[in-house]
């Protein structure tokens, strides 16, 4: 009997109701070719949560989300919480807890540079070709788990940094399978010289990395691997850090590859998978039709591939952006002064360049 697979539509705020749709277009789309039964539910969360139900993550959300194979997220956000610091329930408030409840611990952002685009980013094309990084960022601990707070009557303020041993235990047998299965070279950043969570990764990174003899593990402190990472991209591989350095790192990366539009993350754990695009909710440009829906469409292709094990299905995707890209259109992100106005595309009409290449 042929499985249905159930996928829960996770649209968010902003531009990421506008990129999931086109999401959620490819899926549809792979699910006709290859003949695939594919079930779609639509779930809240963040600030459209927040106006319907009080909630940035309504139970019934995340009970879908349970229940599903995989999820396809867009993001949260608005700007009415960036202004309002004292804002007692925010939208980041639902992606941490969703990232909690699912026990999503491992964040896996691909960094894919595509020659077509090698020009739209700031760093030289010949620094930036042949680079090809896989980002693991530990996602459930770390300075926005652990203890914090107001003293002083409020004018001192703190955020605890904490990690324990399985935290990092558990990603670090992620990257480096994912090594054994690339250029088998890991790099954990941290900053042991000075932090004593960080002594404590570093000591179990060390004893993991044991049981992968082939691999080769090279540590560097996160100020040192920002500045090679712009210096010398190509010295990257798989690329292990918790989630404070991570965040920081993977959106640094996106400039390598030209534009956060571009470029997709998984969320993994050891039950469902989730898959967004690592752009925010970018409220500047919501209902414009301008946003790059390339990175969900990306998101797409590593559902396929991470949750459901369709290689093949996510290569076709993957191949349609290529081609997307290698017949000239773009988006005006990814559009540079040589691109005519005819082949600079909306949201919508991109998503469909793509639907034809696959």
């Amino acid at each position: 009997m042929k499985k249905t697979y159930k996928i829960t539509i996770l649209p968010g705020d902003g531009i990421g109701q506008e990129v999931t749709r086109e999401g959620k277009k490819v899926l549809e789309k792979i699910a006709a070719k290859f003949g695939h039964t594919f079930e779609f539910d639509e779930a809240t969360i963040g600030h459209a949560a927040i106006e319907a139900t009080g909630n940035p993550l309504p139970d019934e959300s995340l009970a879908k989300m349970k229940a599903s194979d995989a999820i396809l997220f867009g993001a949260v956000g608005h700007p009415k919480y960036d202004n309002d610091p004292t804002a007692k329930v925010r939208p980041e408030q639902g992606l941490l807890r969703m990232r909690k409840e699912l026990g999503l611990y491992a964040n896996l952002r691909p960094i894919k540079l595509f020659d077509e685009l090698l020009e739209a980013s700031s760093i030289k094309p010949e620094v930036l070709r042949g680079s090809d990084i896989l980002f693991f960022r530990e996602l459930t601990g770390d300075v926005y788990f652990g203890e914090r707070g107001r003293k002083d009557n409020g004018d001192t303020a703190y955020d605890t940094m904490i990690y324990s041993r399985y935290e990092v235990e558990r990603i670090a047998h992620k990257a480096f399978k994912a090594a054994m299965t690339r250029k088998k070279k890991v790099m954990s950043v941290d900053k042991s010289n000075v932090l004593e969570s960080s002594r404590l990764w570093k000591e179990v990174v060390n004893e993991v990395a044991k049981q992968y003899p082939e691999v080769t593990l090279e540590h560097q402190f996160i100020d040192a691997a920002a500045m090679l990472l712009i210096k010398n991209p190509k010295a990257f591989d798989v690329v292990l850090t918790g989630n404070l350095f991570g965040d920081i790192l993977t959106d640094e990366a996106s400039q390598i590859a030209g534009s956060m539009g571009m470029l997709a993350s998984a969320s993994v754990g050891d039950t469902v998978g989730l898959y967004e695009p690592i752009h925010g909710s970018a409220h500047d440009i919501t209902g414009k039709g301008v946003a790059n829906p390339l990175a969900s469409i990306l998101s797409a292709a590593l559902l396929l591939d991470i949750s459901f094990g369709m290689k093949e299905e996510a290569d076709t995707v993957i191949k349609a952006v290529e081609q997307t890209l290698k017949a000239g259109f773009r988006t005006r992100d990814i559009a540079d002064a040589n691109t005519p106005a005819a082949n600079i595309l909306n949201t919508e009409t991109m998503g469909a360049k793509v639907l034809e290449f696959i």
